[in-house]
């Protein structure tokens, strides 16, 4: 089965020509560069001016030659950059977030980035309110 959505940080995309195999999503080059904006070229895989090597050992898993050219296994890649990847087989949508080098950064300071949000009786209340008293941030989802 080819094509699939893939929501990108903060685009979608259709990759028609993306192919899934199992937890893998194989993209063709132009299909890799429409949809997240990184390139495959010699020195890496490459997005502006950051270049991730491909390492030698994981080349096999990562690029692939086939007779309708190159692809790249994004899931793969994500792997190496320590990228979150949820699949949804049914309706072949694959999402990634950021880049590990991204959100471990927003964790070293270990303090809560503020927000604010009403409770049951709707008044707002915002976390940088309770800076210095003992909280327990509790959160759920139905799904």
């Amino acid at each position: 089965m080819g094509g699939a959505t893939v929501l990108y940080q903060d685009r979608e995309s259709q990759a028609d020509g993306a192919q899934a195999e199992g937890d893998a999503l194989w993209l063709t080059l132009s299909e890799l560069t429409a949809t997240t904006g990184w390139e495959l070229k010699p020195e890496g895989v490459c997005k502006e001016e950051t270049c991730v090597p491909v390492p030698a050992a994981r080349r096999a898993a990562m690029i692939r030659t086939q007779p309708s050219g190159t692809q790249l296994n994004l899931t793969e890649f994500a792997r190496l950059i320590d990228q979150p990847v949820a699949h949804d087989q049914a309706t072949s949508v694959w999402y990634f977030g950021p880049a590990g080098w991204e959100w471990r950064t927003r964790l070293s300071t270990r303090v809560a980035p503020d927000f604010a949000l009403p409770d049951l009786s709707g008044r707002v209340h915002s976390l940088s309110d309770l800076r210095g008293k003992k909280i327990l941030l509790l959160f759920w989802a139905s799904w």
